[in-house]
């Protein structure tokens, strides 16, 4: 019999070795060290967003992304709404393009039609990432092209660099502002071997989480021109997102911020390993074979409520688990789930590590 929601939560917090994600304390622990931090910092309480200690994280996250300025946004929700919303006003055309998996078509309940009137055309292959020629096959005219590095929906992947700037090429050479959702660009300067300014060279607005791969409670930053900013900050407004106290977010993110950009090529290196590891496992498909980030996709021979009894099991007796979600893959009998790499695997000892996925295939081939 399968598990309830609340045992298996039970069950992962039994477990010595957790495969996928960064170490995460309780609320209290996340609390106190904030507490430290803004302590030793001299960190005081913004005021509907203006102060210190927002104003240098939000000049921080710009430098980096070498763009003239920034805003700290409570969710990438709102961030990317208002780039769409400064774009498609400024081009007098309530239309944009994305990639068919972006965050915008799957994951926000057509947040830009319900609330902007908002048309979003899909541009490109759902299985790989976005390129030049895809943008050339797209017939209508667009306020802006999002682009997302890497893409989670297709397991991580990242255009080549060539490919990347080939796009950016034709975007510019049409006048065609460029906005990427960069939810996940901290893990992408290892794979290119480049800056972040490098990566957001070309791109006329950039989007980035603090929450997803930093560990802050929440929030993001949109990075862009001084004007853009601007407007960005008069869209937050707007959309209720100049909160009367923005510190917890940014301490929360500002406190990390350095040690887990450090922690990136080390997270993508481990990630690569792993994968080539499970390759060899006849029970299931690694995609892409060779991550340029620090996730991927385990596609497994299975439906998803086996994966999930098999994965309790397993966890039960050795004490690791190797994967949080799973869902059906397109494929009739087969599933997936995200392997996402963070700190809990870099110390982890690879024996053990793969002494559990043994027992995983052993189990979906006895099947």
């Amino acid at each position: 019999m399968s598990l309830t929601t609340l045992q298996r939560q039970q069950l992962r917090k039994s477990c010595t070795l957790i495969v996928p994600g960064f170490a995460v304390g309780s609320a209290a622990d996340d609390f106190r060290q904030m507490a430290d931090w803004c302590e030793a910092q001299g960190a005081e309480h913004d005021v509907y967003g203006d102060g210190p200690l927002v104003g240098d994280f939000e000049r921080k996250v710009a430098a980096l992304l070498g763009k003239p300025a920034a805003v700290f946004m409570p969710s990438g929700i709102m961030a990317q709404l208002s780039a769409l919303r400064i774009w498609t006003e400024a081009a007098h055309l309530p239309r944009f393009g994305m990639h068919p998996t972006a965050h915008l078509a799957l994951h926000e309940d057509e947040a830009p039609a319900a609330l902007l009137r908002l048309h979003g055309v899909p541009v490109g292959d759902r299985l790989r990432p976005l390129l030049a020629r895809d943008l050339e096959a797209c017939r209508q005219p667009l306020a802006c092209l999002l682009v997302e590095l890497p893409i989670r929906e297709a397991g991580g992947q990242l255009p080549t660099w060539d490919e990347l700037a080939a796009l950016k090429s034709l975007a510019r050479s049409r006048g065609l502002p460029l906005h990427l959702d960069g939810a996940r660009l901290w893990e992408c300067a290892p794979h290119y071997g480049k800056t972040y300014a490098e990566i957001a060279a070309g791109f006329d607005s950039v989007y980035v989480s603090v929450y997803k791969g930093i560990g802050a409670v929440a929030g993001a930053v949109l990075a862009g021109t001084e004007d853009f900013i601007d407007q960005a900050r008069l869209w937050r407004r707007r959309l209720g997102g100049t909160l009367v106290h923005l510190s917890p977010l940014v301490a929360s993110a500002a406190m990390r911020f350095d040690q887990r950009l450090a922690l990136m090529p080390a997270l993508v290196e481990r990630t690569r390993r792993l994968a080539d590891s499970l390759a060899p496992f006849a029970a299931w498909r690694v995609n892409p074979p060779q991550p340029p980030t620090n996730m991927f996709h385990l596609y497994v021979d299975a439906p998803a409520d086996v994966a999930l009894d098999l994965r309790d099991h397993i966890a039960g007796l050795s004490g690791c688990w190797l994967f949080d979600r799973v869902r059906p893959a397109e494929v009739p009998g087969w599933s997936l789930t995200e392997i996402y790499i963070g700190d809990r695997l870099l110390a982890a000892d690879d024996n053990a590590v793969m002494s559990a996925y043994a027992q995983l295939d052993a189990a979906l081939r006895a099947r």
